[in-house]
């Protein structure tokens, strides 16, 4: 005897209601093993392995891959032998089929082990036969959509969400649903309408979502709530690249450029530690804080992620490489877990391998400033009285003016600057 258990997508926290599937791990009357992943989602934070608790045969899978799912739909169906610790609990109301349980505590890798979620109510209505795209639901009949921006998107074309037939589970009508209808409105004016003159090739939409839409939402809360200001600077590297390629010749692990600035940002946060702070506009609180949890930003095929290097502040320059470079090749791979994206207290920005010398950085919202480094490029430049070719670095400061005045912002960067000129000013603070 078996019990059919089933899994539903566990609360990902951090303010997420839901993910995308991107790849389903497992088929219909495959077996897994507790705490097996069954299947890839992406989020608004990072790409996860859901695992699933029970172990057991695979009975049902429910989502496309491409599909939004909210948070407490289910995802798979699974059937547990009867007398195993999986099988154990009350069955799911109205059916054979159970809620999740605790199962092996390994909810959601990146996330840690939690309390179990809880499943989304959903609107009980009375059974009815399958109805076609173009039924209508009773006026006072609950409609049930997967979020407000699908109704917004409903509403702002014209889209009665009663004449839908929602493809998500239990009914739930889903962006695509939203999109589906809108196509088929298009589609008939268009064959009674005369072909219009071929002006190019037609506009493509993409959808702001996953990553991109969170730092689409990131970036525009920042210019928004932020009064930012930039100061910048040009400032002689040659001594700084001198000083790596030392180190590197030393033997051992070999040092990357992005871990001195890493290391000279945390002097000067130790320095100036009205910078290492956000704001708290509800209760009018400027926040500075203990630990330096410094971001870095990385350009992945996926679009712009920020990992974070935990309390740099105690770490060494060997220490801040490896850390970067660790956390640099999980982002290229898209195997981050959300907490490695978030908590950042202050943000470095290397936009300088791409080639250019300057550039106006938006603040990581909810922290206080961000400093840009450009290329390091050969120019003319007067060393010790003479004219001389020398490697030349252009650093942008941005600051939130509420946490802060110019005087402030002026010194951190002008300290950045010696510390980039001459590296021995760091020995004073080791």
């Amino acid at each position: 005897m078996t019990v059919v258990r089933e899994f539903t997508l566990p609360d990902l926290g951090e303010g997420l209601t839901g993910a995308e599937i991107v790849r389903w791990l497992v088929q219909v009357g495959d077996v897994v093993a507790v705490d097996q992943p069954v299947v890839e989602v992406e989020t608004a934070k990072a790409m996860v392995d859901v695992p699933c608790p029970y172990g057991g045969v695979v009975t049902a899978r429910y989502g496309d891959e491409g599909a939004e799912v909210p948070v407490g739909a289910p995802l798979i169906t699974v059937a547990v032998p009867e007398g195993s610790d999986e099988a154990a609990g009350p069955p799911a109301s109205g059916g054979p089929v159970a809620e999740s349980a605790a199962g092996s505590g390994n909810v959601l890798v990146g996330y840690g082990t939690t309390a179990p979620a809880a499943r989304r109510r959903r609107v009980q209505r009375s059974p009815a036969p399958p109805r076609e795209t173009t039924a209508v639901r009773n006026d006072a009949e609950p409609i049930p959509v997967i979020s407000p921006l699908v109704r917004r998107l409903a509403r702002e074309h014209g889209v009665d969400l009663r004449r839908l037939k929602g493809s998500g589970p239990e009914g739930l009508i889903l962006r695509a649903d939203v999109e589906r209808a809108l196509r088929a409105d298009v589609e008939p004016a268009v064959a009674t309408t005369a072909p219009a003159p071929v002006t190019g090739p037609a506009e493509e939409r993409i959808p702001l979502r996953g990553v991109r839409g969170a730092v689409a939402d990131k970036l525009a809360r920042s210019r928004r709530e932020i009064p930012d200001a930039t100061c910048w600077v040009d400032a002689d590297a040659t001594e700084l690249l001198a000083a790596r390629a030392a180190m590197n010749a030393a033997g051992g692990p070999k040092v990357s450029l992005l871990a001195l600035l890493a290391r000279i940002c945390t002097a000067a946060l130790a320095r100036f530690p009205e910078l290492n702070a956000t704001v708290d506009m509800d209760s009018r609180d400027i926040i500075r804080l203990p630990g330096i949890h410094l971001g870095f930003a990385a350009q992945t095929d996926r679009g712009l992620v920020v990992p974070v290097v935990r309390d740099a502040q105690a770490r060494t320059v060997e220490g801040l490489s490896e850390e970067i470079a660790r956390l640099t090749e999980a982002a290229r791979t898209g195997t981050l877990a959300p907490a490695q994206l978030t908590g950042g207290t202050f943000t470095l920005n290397n936009y300088g391998v791409f080639g250019v010398d300057g550039s106006t950085p938006i603040i990581n919202h909810p922290e206080a400033a961000m400093l840009g480094v450009g290329r390091i490029a050969a120019k003319p430049w007067v060393h010790q009285g003479e004219l001389a070719v020398r490697h030349v670095v252009q650093l942008s400061f941005t600051f939130d003016h509420r946490v802060c005045d110019g005087g402030t912002a002026g010194g951190f960067l002008r300290y950045v600057a010696d510390c980039v000129e001459q590296p021995m000013v760091l020995l004073r603070r080791l």
